[in-house]
């Protein structure tokens, strides 16, 4: 049988072929190919790698991790990325694709007939992009860590060379086929496993069934009891109770909507549909893409949380010399310990894990009488739990290597995505809008091409050497999309009267407002030696955790723009007649008069 590097290296191996392959067979030639893959891709296609290009490190790997420990109040992240599409399907994709043009900063630049809301646009595309790139680097390296035996720089170095092949090859037209492809691979691999794991566990083939079926073992009791019932048995909350706020799951899952429909790299897909009607359709076909995935994360992470502690709590008992002695831990736990994102103290030196929640009081009284010292498992980074759940419920290696390929496709379309949307900004707003306006079209591809690479190097580095605020870094990227480009997009959409000074200062207002709040509470990393507030609720204004702040940001973006538009010159008579030719169909009646 053939051991499990050597088989990841042929899966992952023959995908990576597979996406360059795509790359050059669907080269770009031309800016238009570049930046919009010609606007010539069918919808159903389009749908499908904007659902690739979407479902990103967090969405595969980091998601149902999130679910499995948080339980009920994860259902925000559900709620607010599936949420935020019906927002973008309906608000913005259709009115953006009419307008025509490349990019965002460049619609918000002609909307507010502004070279500086242009700029300021830019500024917030990057410094959302960048942060969320960050966390599809830490998931490349993840990856590679564990499955290929190299360690995280190395593996964040190899996803940094097979995205800049496909990318800075083929830009937005050997993305999109090259993300079809890894959609394929990523929905195969998130759903092979959790079939066969909701198979073991209720004998129900179908994950979002599984979930609230029966458990197979004759018990009588349905899995998600089964689960609470375990994990209160250990001083946990249950596992369907709601722990948090109700104010900070709303701003959270608010953040995380708009956030979505604000996303650049996201709305950019479709400015690559032929037609207006195709952007609408082609993000409903989006949304059924994504949803099976996103209605199978649920069974994924409950599973995954109550294999982790039957596995963990129950060590092979043997004997040594007639003693009765407990092996220290499962061979999948050794794996993971490698890595250093798994680990474990003995601290009652019993041979066996004690996992519990130690800061339970009533609970760690009980836990002391039975000899237990405190909480065994000192670290258990939730990124590995969809990587890790193969082999925690023993399955096959072909599966645990198909996994393995899955993440680094979910990875590396995102990733792809995002560095596109901000080597275009560079190129075609700040140096073809700007700086140089009479560049000619070769040249312009060229520096389409140097600005990717550049990104890529960015992108790595900081992928190798995260900023402070980078642990739940995918939330705060939608935070700062929700609360920067969001507003001005609505506005400039749907509010003839918005002008340039508002929507400068709205956006303004609302990037530095939520990264103030997060380099409070996440660390001011730029600045050696400052201190932070302890990131805690007990800390956070009315309770609002950084992550969920970007519908605060997104609020004071709005009021800011509307005041300061109210007090100054509305925008120009051709401006109010271009925001009602976007939003109104040529052959009404309305627009007609």
């Amino acid at each position: 049988m053939m051991d499990l590097k050597t088989l990841t290296y042929i899966v992952v191996g023959a995908t990576f072929a597979l996406y360059i392959g795509i790359a050059i067979w669907a080269r770009a030639s031309t800016t238009k190919e570049f930046y919009v893959a010609g606007m010539g891709i069918n919808p159903i296609a389009n749908g499908m790698a904007t659902a690739a290009d979407w479902m990103s490190a967090a969405s595969f790997i980091s998601m149902a991790g999130l679910i499995a420990f948080l339980g009920y109040d994860a259902s925000v992240y559900l709620m607010g990325w599936t949420g935020g599409y019906v927002l973008l399907a309906l608000l913005l994709a259709p009115y953006l694709r009419k307008f025509g043009k490349f990019t965002v900063p460049e619609f918000i630049g002609e909307r507010y007939y502004s070279r500086t809301a242009r700029l300021v646009a830019v500024l917030c595309l990057i410094v959302a992009s960048i942060t969320y790139v960050i966390g599809q680097m830490k998931g490349v390296g993840v990856a590679f860590g564990r499955f290929l035996e190299v360690d995280f720089e190395t593996g964040v170095g190899i996803g940094m060379g097979i995205v800049f092949i496909y990318a800075v090859m083929g830009g937005m037209k050997g993305i999109t086929y090259t993300q079809i492809a890894q959609y394929c691979v990523l929905i195969f691999a998130y759903t092979v496993p959790a079939i066969f794991i909701a198979l073991n566990l209720t004998g129900m083939p179908i994950p979002q069934l599984g979930l609230g079926s029966t458990m197979a073992d004759g018990s009588g009791v349905t899995l998600l009891d089964k689960l609470d019932l375990i994990v209160t048995d250990l001083g946990f909350a249950a596992f369907t109770a709601q722990k948090g706020t109700s104010l900070n799951m709303f701003l959270l899952t608010l953040s995380l909507m708009i956030g979505t429909a604000g996303l650049p790299h996201v709305i950019m897909r479709f400015f690559t549909v032929p037609k207006v009607s195709d952007a609408r359709t082609s993000a409903g076909w989006a949304l059924v893409f994504i949803a099976i995935l996103y209605t199978t994360a649920p069974a994924v992470g409950a599973m995954a949380r109550l294999n982790l502690i039957e596995t963990i709590q129950t060590g092979k008992v043997g004997t040594v010399d007639g003693n009765l002695i407990y092996e220290e831990r499962p061979d999948w736990f050794k794996n993971w310990e490698i890595t250093g994102l798994l680990k474990f103290e003995d601290k009652n030196g019993d041979g066996r894990i004690q996992y519990y929640n130690d800061k339970n009081e009533e609970f760690a009284a009980r836990a002391e009488a039975y000899g237990w010292k405190g909480n065994e498992m000192v670290k258990i980074d939730r990124d590995i739990m969809v990587l890790a759940n193969p082999e925690i419920a023993g399955l096959p290696n072909w599966v645990i290597a198909l996994v393995a390929a899955g993440g680094l496709a979910a990875a590396l379309s995102t990733a792809a995505g995002l560095l596109l949307a901000i080597s275009t900004s560079i190129s075609h707003d700040l140096l073809k809008g700007m700086i140089a306006p009479g560049i000619s079209e070769r040249k312009e591809l060229l520096a389409s091409r140097l600005a990717m690479a550049g990104a890529i190097v960015v992108a790595g580095y900081l992928g190798m050497n995260p900023p402070g605020f980078a642990a739940q870094v995918v939330a705060l990227a939608f935070g700062l999309a929700a609360s920067s480009l969001f507003p001005a997009l609505m506005m400039g959409i749907f509010n003839k009267r918005m002008n340039r000074a508002g929507a400068i200062a709205g956006m303004l207002t609302g990037l530095l407002s939520t990264l103030i709040y997060i380099f409070w509470f996440k660390g001011w990393f730029f600045i050696p030696g400052t201190e932070m507030m302890a990131d805690t609720p007990a800390n956070w204004v009315m309770g609002i955790s950084p992550e969920a702040f970007g519908a605060i940001g997104a609020l004071l973006n709005f009021t800011v723009a509307i005041v300061v538009s109210k007090v100054t010159e509305p925008p120009p008579e051709h401006i109010q007649h271009l925001v009602e030719e976007i939003r109104i169909p040529r052959r009404s009646s309305v627009y007609a008069g």
